[in-house]
């Protein structure tokens, strides 16, 4: 006998689940795995090492070398600012412009991890100077400035004649793009005036017109762009100030009550003197000025004043013209306006911290450093010049 088969299920349109379905197959899908504790660990300590570097850069720098997480070596630190994640830029620029025989080394190596090969001279700069903030400290300048023409040099043998003349027209470049650039500059310099300026720069002799007019409409066209630093603030500004304390500054507020509306009134201010400026805040908490007050092209000196004692005055020195300070401060409403000052009258608590403040005040109000890097600069150049002639003329003898 045979055994009859089932018919052949109809198909009626259902879908039809076994009772006891088979169990999918097991994927073993990669699950991504917890960081170690030692790799966590060594996070947060160079998180907290990058954060002490920008508020004090040798600290910061030593706590990351206690902590294994840097050697120490010119090559390595090196390395780690030029990466520069996380870094202030103002704190790059302030530890490489130091003149510790070890920072000295170290800027050495960061800028021999700069290529410059086939650039021209501003687009070399704007590599270099994207990479930190320019300090303005004359000597820290100088150094740098001649770190990066002696790079820019061996990466481009055949272009001058020198380091010397590199440097000098790097110096011209950074002028002009802030003589082209900067609102408050009126008379903009013309190509005539930037050849005029770099003539005899390259060991006596003039640079190529061509090189010269390439150079000045690539400032022209696009300007240096200055980084900024993480978080935007002024804080890294005022970690190493000048000076700083309580001053009572006269100022003017409105009311009713007084004739034409307004009256001058004292008010106590913190004071804070860096970086060419005179910056003063409500309290000393405060991270964000009430008022900046650049101190370019300003005198001061002692005032007498019936109502306080112990004043000095910050004042333009062309009054008649009618020239104000290039000054701001925010109003009460948030909003940052323009002051219209011909004259600041400041009161110190004494007669010795008013003089401290002049003498500050006075020692900060000085030239643009890179007219004086400039001019000696070329007059080494000149002098070199010389020293060919005179030797020249004794072999003739």
């Amino acid at each position: 006998t045979t055994t009859p088969t089932a018919p052949p299920p109809q198909h009626t349109g259902e879908t039809r689940f076994p009772l006891h379905p088979t169990p999918p197959a097991k994927i073993n899908l990669p699950l991504t795995p917890h960081p170690p504790l030692k790799t966590v660990e060594r996070n947060k300590q160079m998180a907290m090492g990058k954060k002490k570097f920008n508020m004090d850069p040798k600290k910061g720098i030593e706590y990351l070398i206690e902590n294994k997480l840097l050697c120490r070596n010119e090559e390595d630190i090196a390395k780690f600012l030029y990466k520069g994640e996380g870094l202030n830029k103002t704190a790059i620029g302030d530890y490489l412009g130091e003149r510790d025989p070890m920072n000295i080394r170290i800027l050495q190596s960061f800028v021999e991890l700069q290529e410059f090969s086939d650039l021209n001279l501003v687009q070399a700069l704007r590599q270099f100077l994207w990479s930190f903030r320019l300090p303005g400290e004359a000597q820290k300048i100088d150094r740098m400035m001649e770190a990066f023409a002696t790079r820019y040099c061996q990466c481009n043998q055949n272009v001058f004649q020198s380091t010397d003349t590199c440097y000098v027209l790097s110096f011209a470049i950074i002028m002009l793009n802030t003589s082209l650039h900067n609102p408050n500059v009126k008379e903009k310099p013309t190509l005539e005036r930037f050849n005029k300026m770099n003539r005899g720069i390259n060991n006596g002799g003039d640079l190529p017109q061509e090189l010269l007019r390439n150079l000045y409409e690539s400032i022209r066209n696009e300007p240096f762009k200055i980084p900024e630093d993480d978080g935007n603030d002024l804080t890294h500004t005022f970690f190493n100030p000048d000076r700083e304390g309580w001053l009572s500054k006269l100022g003017k507020r409105s009311r009713c009550t007084a004739p034409r509306g307004r009256v001058k009134t004292w008010k106590r201010r913190w004071f804070i003197l860096t970086d060419n400026c005179l910056y003063y805040f409500e309290y000393t908490t405060d991270k964000e000025p009430r008022g900046i007050i650049p101190l370019e092209n300003l005198y001061v000196k002692e005032a007498d004043d019936s109502r306080k004692s112990n004043c000095f005055e910050l004042y333009c020195p062309n009054k008649s013209k009618g020239n104000t300070i290039k000054a701001c401060k925010t109003d009460t409403d948030g909003r940052v306006v323009e002051g219209n000052h011909q004259s600041y009258r400041i009161s110190a608590p004494s007669r010795e911290e008013r003089d401290e403040w002049i003498k500050s005040i006075r020692a900060s109000i000085t030239r643009d450093p890179f007219y004086d890097l400039v001019a000696t600069r070329k007059k080494k150049i000149t002098n070199k010049k010389l020293a060919k002639m005179e030797d020249h003329s004794a072999s003739c003898e």
